[in-house]
């Protein structure tokens, strides 16, 4: 399996230190040796690196990291991006989820979370732990409320399996090789899943899965 690059973009030399120890540790990880402080860096090396992987700080100095990212998917609208979050940043999420970031995970959260969010993100799999779930579901409810339940309840016995296994952070490959089918017709499924649901991307349908209970 080929090794996965990482881009870091934070404003704090501490925070961005501490993630190349965590991800060091893993020998299928490899960060990028320049690294980001501002969102117009984060641009920048993402355009002449072209990382796997995007780890980016919300609260960035010059361009903040959801305007960031934008400017990237102007050139790259592939790329994988994971937001590193604080339960202080409520404000942005709803932005981030419109922008199909690849998942969120908090900064006091567990190492392993770390390593496995990069994983999921570069596989395609949607970054996203229990604990972030549950604050996104409560962040969003102030949304215009939808029925979880009643959307949920439209799909098939199977759509509901693969559904479940994607808010759990899986890739197509991994719910491929889980429930004994090719890689090709979970991606079928994920794309019927999602015009059902109304969703735009796997954060969504994996935030309405936890909604309804699926997880």
């Amino acid at each position: 399996m080929a090794v996965i690059r990482v881009l870091l973009a934070d404003d704090e030399p501490a925070i961005r230190a501490s993630y190349r120890a965590i991800l060091g540790t893993d020998p299928g990880i490899e960060v990028i040796a320049d690294e980001a402080s501002d969102g117009r860096q984060a641009v920048a090396l993402t355009r002449a690196r072209r990382p796997d992987v995007v780890l980016m700080d919300i609260r960035m100095p010059g361009l903040d990291g959801l305007s960031a990212l934008e400017e990237i998917r102007r050139s790259r609208p592939r790329q994988a991006a994971v937001i590193v979050t604080t339960f202080g940043d409520d404000e942005y999420i709803a932005r981030a989820v419109g922008l199909g970031v690849n998942g969120f995970l908090t900064k006091s959260g567990d190492p392993y979370d770390l390593i496995r969010g990069v994983k999921a993100a570069a596989g395609g799999g949607a970054a996203l732990s229990p604990a972030v779930a549950a604050h996104l579901i409560d962040v969003l409810r102030a949304a215009p409320q939808d029925d979880a339940h009643r959307r949920v309840a439209g799909l098939t016995a199977r759509e509901r399996e693969i559904l479940a296994l994607l808010a759990t952070g899986l890739s197509n490959a991994e719910i491929a090789s889980e429930l004994f089918l090719v890689e090709g017709t979970v991606k079928g499924y994920l794309s019927h899943i999602f015009i059902k649901l109304g969703t735009r991307n796997r954060v969504e349908a994996a935030i309405l899965a936890h909604r309804a209970g699926l997880t």
